[in-house]
């Protein structure tokens, strides 16, 4: 006979204290909570024991006997309202949100709905079993509460973020066992870490790894959710990464990426999960409690808010489910070593209600966290919902993804018009944008490419997206690409036009190396990764988006990345902690940033408002003494442009970087210092690098 005690409402989910287990969910509207034991491999439950207990909402018992590694979930009891929001169906197994380790995967069935699927009336009860088809959650071991003491954050002006996917990283290195790749365990190979620090990457940004479905849909067409942003737990790392190491395996790949100065972030979803609409599948949190995990349309309960797109939005304006958001991201850092975030869709996260707001509850928790104050928070800035465009409004402590930044970037290197002058604002840190929050050069993430569009190579090798992998007929995925092909459409053995190619890929990493902030490298972009054109290769799991170790269509490509990273990191002009705005420096009569004309003169009113302009020039210093300066030359123009250099900015000029090198890096010696007042020939679609005097160490 099982006797239960009462147990502790704190803290949530499965605890082993060594002597057995406490249980605790929290359901705001329940009125009766299941604890489901599971043996491996079984389809039911082998006891169902009820929480003895309710306190605060909180429903808990403590069961003595109970070892780590014991298989669990919940069926809860509550009203079948949905008119009013409520969804209680005590005929499906739910997870715990909690969980921190996850067996199973999920296996599509209708079972998994908590309404008839398919019925003329939406809202009639489905009384089947959902168990067989469900995941469990597993009981850990207690964490050591020192196991991984809070990282030592790099300073912002020194990260250099790489944006990667597990598994297409690792899947096909030819350094790494069977058994390594795809999984977590393989980001530890020395392989892959020697190429990170080859390229300079000082911060690892993973693709989500939290607990992810498959899309029903997708599962259908033989598809999968390759990029992880549907979560149905917080808590648990996707088991498909863990691979033999299990999730010591990926404790062990962040401590060995830390160990080699390398801070690991992870992408997280926390706008939604994969419980979608109230027409989707009951998992988890729908089950629990629906009402109070996610933001539900006032008029009518019965549908979800969707700011998201993805058919509800997880309404983390309720304390619980902030709370439960503000365990999980301390829970990455403190069991895992997670050095910060990267949050999908997270305007959603500041709505408070509805609207926007940099004071949201959720950014004063995390700003006053003794634990997330010191990790490194950054923003996609915006969601679908109204208002949802943020760009630059998010509170002290928070960087954000600069997309203005990209599509301005790839415009000028295109040749579009009018794009020199927005252009030059990313490159000096969008201080239009970022100044207003009271923040720094540092709050803007600069990128060319991410996971989410074409990758560098494809940017210059297609015009239009080709997404017909997708099953959607390539109606999915963004038509604004600001890309070009330069005369064919995909592959070429046209040199001209892959030189051409090579040249404005080139052009465009020296744009995110040189400008001010935080520049990102997307997973591949160093090695020349195509996608064939597609544009959202989020359910290819397969070569298309995998890293390809074997081949390299342009080979110096990485080494020039690499001299990007050595240029930027010892030149403190290229990463200042302050604004460009054209104040004198000291005591001389040089300002921190001269913008210049080809002729030498200042640019003007006339010279910004000319759309037609390609060539110009950004001599800056750094902002600690002022002493180090560095002139960079750009020239998006199909042809060369002699520069002059004016005679009252000091010099000699000698180059040191110029992006028509195949590795970018001028060697010492091999090209003569340019005097102040004397003419540098620019050639067509180049960026010079400059400086005077040495670079400062």
């Amino acid at each position: 006979m099982i006797v239960i005690e009462e147990g502790l409402p704190t803290p949530l989910g499965a605890h082993f204290d060594g002597r057995g287990v406490n249980f605790a969910l929290f359901s705001q509207n329940a009125t009766r909570v299941d604890l489901c034991l599971f043996e491996p491999g079984a389809r039911h439950e082998s006891r169902t024991i009820r929480l003895p207990c309710r306190t605060d909402d909180v429903f808990h018992g403590y069961l003595h006997g109970l070892l780590p590694g014991q298989l669990y979930g919940f069926r809860v009891f509550g009203p079948w309202d949905p008119a009013a929001g409520h969804r209680f169906n005590p005929a499906k197994l739910v997870l715990d949100p909690y969980a921190r380790e996850i067996a199973g995967r999920i296996r599509w069935h209708d079972a998994l709905y908590s309404h008839r699927r398919g019925g003329a009336r939406e809202d009639q009860i489905d009384r089947r079993d959902s168990a067989p088809f469900l995941p469990r959650g597993v009981v850990t071991r207690p964490e050591t509460p020192d196991a991984f003491p809070l990282p030592a954050s790099r300073p912002l002006h020194e990260t250099v973020i790489y944006e990667a996917h597990v598994k297409a990283l690792t899947m096909t290195h030819p350094a790494l066992s069977e058994a390594e790749r795809g999984t977590a365990l393989g980001l530890a190979h020395p392989a892959i870490i020697e190429h990170l620090l080859k390229l300079g990457v000082t911060a690892l940004e993973l693709l989500p790894i939290q607990a992810f479905a498959d899309d029903r849909f997708l599962v259908d067409k033989g598809l999968v959710n390759f990029w992880g942003y549907q979560p149905y737990n917080y808590f648990a790392p996707e088991p498909r990464y863990l691979g033999e190491g299990g999730a010591s395996g990926l404790r062990f790949a962040i401590r060995e990426l830390a160990s080699a100065g390398i801070e690991t972030l992870i992408d997280v979803v926390y706008n939604h999960t994969a419980e979608g609409d109230h027409l989707g599948p009951t998992l988890s949190f729908r089950g629990i409690d629906n009402a109070s995990y996610y933001k539900l349309d006032p008029e009518n309960p019965r549908r979800n808010i969707d700011c998201t797109g993805c058919g509800n939005t997880l309404n983390v304006a309720h304390p619980r489910v902030m709370r439960m958001v503000l365990d999980s991201l301390r829970h990455w850092v403190t069991a895992y070593g997670v050095a910060g975030f990267r949050f999908d869709l997270a305007t959603s996260l500041g709505r408070a209600p509805s609207d926007f707001s940099p004071q949201a509850a959720f950014f004063q928790a995390v700003q006053q966290d003794p634990v997330l104050s010191r990790v490194k928070l950054i923003a996609e800035p915006w969601d679908i919902g109204m208002g949802g465009y943020q760009l630059g409004a998010y509170p002290y402590g928070w960087s954000e993804w600069n997309d203005q930044f990209r599509d301005n970037l790839r415009g000028f290197w295109r040749g579009d018009a009018g794009t020199l002058a927005k252009l030059t604002q990313g490159l000096s840190g969008s201080r239009e944008i970022f100044l207003p929050s009271g923040r720094s050069p540092l709050a803007s993430i600069n990128f060319v490419a991410s996971h989410d569009g074409f990758t560098l190579a494809d940017v210059v090798a297609y015009a239009e997206k080709h997404n017909e992998a997708n099953g959607e007929e390539n109606r999915d995925g963004h038509g604004h690409n600001l890309s070009a092909n330069y005369g064919i459409e995909g592959p070429t053995d046209d040199p001209r036009i892959l030189s051409l190619r090579a040249r404005q890929k080139r052009n465009m990493l020296a744009c995110v190396f040189f400008a001010q902030g935080v520049p990102m490298l997307l997973m591949g972009d160093e090695r020349s990764r195509s996608q064939g054109g597609n544009n959202n290769a989020y359910c290819q799991d397969n070569a298309l988006s995998w890293m390809d170790w074997e081949s390299d269509p342009d080979p110096k490509l990485t080494e020039f990345v690499a001299n990007l990273a050595a240029l930027r990191r010892v030149c403190r002009s290229l990463r200042r902690r302050h604004f460009l705005v054209g104040s004198r420096v000291g005591e001389t009569e040089l300002k921190d940033v001269h913008w210049l004309s080809p002729d030498g003169t200042e640019m003007d009113e006339a010279a910004w408002g000319d759309g037609e302009r390609r060539a110009f020039g950004m001599q800056m210093s750094n902002d600690i003494e002022g002493s180090e300066r560095v002139l960079i030359l750009m020239n998006a123009a199909p042809e060369p442009c002699p520069f002059a250099l004016p005679p009252d900015l000091g010099g000699p000029w000698r180059p040191v970087f110029d992006t028509t090198l195949d590795t970018g890096a001028v060697p010492d010696g091999t090209r003569a210092p340019v005097r102040a007042g004397g003419i540098v020939d620019l050639p067509e679609r180049a960026v010079l690098v400059l400086k005077s005097p040495p670079i400062l160490d």
